[in-house]
């Protein structure tokens, strides 16, 4: 789709989104923040595109109907060489459509049904930190939880074959590259976990059990039912979505307590404050880099005191509004005693993470048995010497060196 350009007197702001030193505030994104609620923006990929950074304005487009998904070209403004969408994704679909679509995928993610999951998480954990114990300090702390953990609880919930696992991961992690000369590889790998899923989907079909695919291909709504496409995809979904985050977050979370003895030692001495402290880590932590999917806009209006032509791609980002002095008092403090508010960190209006309760729910169990088990964990070398990720969108150690 043809991108208008800025009317005059605009200031296009040239945004690569490439920072990642530590968990340390994108300097760009605080600045386009302080700048106002609406900003142009250019990104490595695709055309120029409004940015929507204050939190009331950020819930205004992902609430607002003139703002959608649906009418927004695969070829959208973006920060990897190849789109990462899918053109039947929910993700890119506006209510109705999409509203029929998640009220068949939230019959997998009901409160029982995650609840079920918490003992399987709980074994899970319990059998990587014991691995970790027996090899004796120092161990990588990603590879020998964060990353296992989420993989092993979605394939799972998904009853992904084990021989599988590790393919679709490095699929799954093709298509998250920033760098232009990953764009081959990331084609070949979202076209090669669209074929795995429709076969495996269409398996599931015929032989129905008791995982999440399963109920997904024989859940109804009244007489609405996932086509095989909807179904393929949306598993193909569930596999990328439901590891990234809680791996890079498990990660960054004990990063940051391990970082902020006090903290870690309040934690330790209530643990009942836990659920309220990750809640307050999920809001500071930037644990992605600029913007994901954006909107288009399907009328002139104005927003923010700025305005916004019928056409014009416009992004939000999660992360400020998580940091909008406007909704939050000193947003850049770890507070676990400020007020609670609804933080964006999961989304929210219509693309609201569906599988956010099941991600809780992994932290709580991962974090929680961390710091009872191992009583001293420490980092095992200086703060500065953690490596972290700078090739993908996500932000997180690449190692997590720790002692006990």
């Amino acid at each position: 789709m043809p991108d208008a350009p800025a009317a005059v007197g605009d200031e296009v702001r040239l945004c690569p989104f490439d920072f990642a030193e530590a968990l340390d505030f994108d300097p760009s994104l605080a600045s386009l923040l302080a700048a106002g609620p609406v900003s142009r923006i250019r990104l490595p990929y695709g055309a120029d595109a409004w940015l929507v950074t204050g939190y009331e304005q950020v819930r205004t487009v992902t609430t607002d109907p003139r703002f959608s998904r649906a009418v927004a070209d695969l070829d959208y403004p973006r920060l990897t060489p190849e789109p990462i969408v899918q053109p039947e994704a929910i993700n890119v679909l506006d209510p109705p459509a999409s509203t029929r679509l998640r009220g068949l995928i939230a019959k997998g993610f009901t409160p029982r049904q995650v609840e079920r999951m918490r003992a399987r998480t709980q074994r899970a954990v319990d059998e990587l930190l014991d691995a970790m114990a027996e090899q004796r300090a120092p161990a990588d702390l990603m590879a020998g939880l964060a990353l296992p953990l989420p993989l092993t609880t979605i394939c799972e919930l998904l009853d992904i074959p084990e021989p599988d696992r590790p393919e679709l991961r490095a699929q799954a992690w093709a298509m998250m590259d920033t760098g232009a000369a990953g764009r081959e590889r990331a084609v070949q790998a979202k076209s090669a976990l669209r074929g795995y899923f429709a076969a495996l989907t269409a398996e599931r079909r015929r032989q129905p059990g008791d995982d999440l695919i399963s109920t997904l291909a024989t859940a109804r709504d009244g007489g609405e039912a996932l086509t095989d496409q909807e179904l393929a995809v949306t598993a193909m979904i569930l596999l990328v979505t439901g590891q990234d985050t809680t791996t890079y977050q498990i990660g960054n979370i004990a990063y940051t307590l391990l970082t902020r003895p006090a903290l870690l030692a309040e934690l330790r001495a209530r643990p009942e404050l836990l659920p309220r402290a990750l809640d307050e880590l999920l809001r500071l932590i930037p644990f992605r880099k600029g913007v994901g999917i954006p909107r288009v806009a399907t009328e002139d209006l104005t927003l923010g005191g700025v305005a916004i032509r019928a056409g014009e791609f416009v992004h939000v980002s999660y992360l400020t509004a998580n940091r909008d002095p406007a909704k939050f008092d000193r947003p850049d403090e770890l507070d676990l005693r400020r007020p609670a508010q609804p933080h964006m960190t999961f989304g929210w209006g219509a693309h609201h993470c569906l599988g956010a309760p099941l991600a809780v729910l992994e932290l709580q169990v991962a974090i929680g048995s961390l710091l009872a088990r191992f009583a001293e964990l420490r980092l095992a070398v200086p703060a500065e010497r953690v490596r972290w990720n700078t090739g993908s969108i996500w932000r997180f150690p690449l190692e997590l060196p720790v002692a006990w």
